[in-house]
Parts: C-alpha cells; structure tokens; sequence
C-alpha cells in the first residue's frame, strides 16, 4: 500500500509538468511590397515567468524558419492573445507557411497551424 501511495505522490507532482503546449488557435497573412506581416492568435495555460508562451515561427514547407516572433511574457491573463510579426520574407515560390508555437518549458508544439499566401 506504501508503494501505491508513493507512485500515486510522484504523479501527482509531475502533472504540472505536463500542461498543454502552446495552441496557434488563428493566423492571418498580409503581403506588403516584398514582405508579410502575419497576424498569430496563441492560446496557452501560462502560469507566470516559469511556464508561458515565449514565442512562435513562421515556417517554410520544408521547415525552414522564415520569421520568429518572441513573446516577452507571460500572458496569463490574457488568453488566447493575439501578436504580430513584420517584415517576414517568403520566397515567391511558397504559397503555404507553417506557423508553430513554443512554451518555456515544452519547447516546440507538436501541432502547426498552415497559412495559404495570398
């Protein structure tokens, strides 16, 4: 019975540990001359300066990063929150970027949000 109630503490206080990644809920793409700004809504359950949304990418088909927006802090008040980023340049030949989120403490979403140039 000790043993169950000591794996059952040492779960417990791992949860934390393993909060939702940072979600791209929305993105939107402006082209202006020979560059884009992009429009990126993130949703995350910030908890402060140890665990928040730190920034996203924009992405290349192939991966490629093309443009980093870096979020300054935490926004657990403000959910989901939107940020911009300018002056992004896409070569003419990609009509589709990535966008992926990262957090403070899981690093890089597992999911991506695809945007369609226009």
């Amino acid at each position: 019975m000790k043993r169950v109630i000591a794996a059952a503490a040492l779960i417990l206080t791992a949860l934390p540990a393993f909060a939702d990644q940072a979600k791209v809920e929305g993105a939107t793409a402006r082209k202006s001359g020979n560059t884009w700004t992009f429009e990126v809504t993130i949703r995350h359950p910030d908890t402060g300066w140890d665990h928040y949304a730190d920034g996203w990418a924009v992405l290349a088909p192939d991966g490629r990063q093309l443009g980093y927006r870096t979020l300054h802090h935490p926004h657990e008040n403000e959910q989901p929150f939107t940020r911009s980023l300018s002056d992004v340049k896409i070569p003419a030949d990609i009509s589709q970027v990535q966008i992926r989120a990262h957090d403070s403490v899981h690093g890089w979403s597992d999911a991506t949000y695809t945007v369609t140039l226009r």
